[in-house]
């Protein structure tokens, strides 16, 4: 049962940088290239990205469980920690986990480190563009199209770059749990609210639902 839950925590963290990746290639289309994007981002490279996303998410969540296999747990089966993370297993393990780090620290950081500079690379052609317009309106669709995407990027890369990077170590203990919290139930809980509140229909169907309150 730990296995598996290690397994859908690392599929879900990996899938989810490499989405803000292509999320900000898709941004970088259509501010960039609008009159191209039916074209650049045809239906077939989104089912391949999509594919190309969770193929490595699940090849990375793999690794790491097959990894974890080589450990002997013989410590308390308690982990000090809000969910059954990897880090924290590691203090539970009687046999030296300087492997397992490595991998962890190469491939976390690999990912890491490779979608962020896809998505700084993509808002850098896009500040180039915006600053370029002349145009209030369409200054205006850039930002609102870049702005929750941004915000979204930022705190979860941000999270996970302080967790398994600069933090990369076994002797963390609970420092790291409010990290941990924050990014597992706070980020998704406000993802919905950082991509809807953009969308007109969503905030006409709040306006409305607020109105029909008041006048209850």
């Amino acid at each position: 049962m730990t296995m598996v839950q290690i397994y859908f925590l690392c599929l879900a963290e990996t899938s989810n940088c490499f989405l803000l990746a292509a999320m900000a290639y898709d941004r970088y289309v259509a501010i960039c290239n609008p009159l191209h994007y039916p074209i650049l981002m045809s239906k077939k490279l989104c089912i391949q990205m999509i594919i190309g996303v969770y193929g490595i998410g699940n090849l990375a969540s793999l690794i790491h469980v097959g990894f974890l296999f080589r450990l002997t747990f013989c410590r308390s089966h308690q982990i000090n920690h809000f969910f059954c993370d990897i880090i924290p297993l590691y203090q539970l393990s009687c046999i030296d986990p300087y492997i397992n780090e490595w991998i962890m620290f190469i491939f976390s950081g690999s990912i890491v480190v490779f979608t962020v500079a896809t998505i700084l690379v993509s808002y850098l052609y896009i500040l180039l563009n915006i600053l370029r317009m002349k145009s209030k309106e369409g200054l205006g669709k850039a930002f609102s199209t870049c702005a929750s995407h941004f915000v979204s990027v930022s705190i979860f890369d941000g999270s996970i770059l302080f967790l398994y990077i600069q933090s990369g170590s076994t002797e963390q203990e609970d420092k790291d749990i409010p990290v941990a919290i924050f990014y597992t139930i706070v980020i998704p809980f406000l993802n919905p609210f950082i991509y809807s509140l953009r969308n007109k229909e969503v905030i006409k169907t709040l306006k409305r639902t607020v109105k029909h309150l008041k006048i209850l």
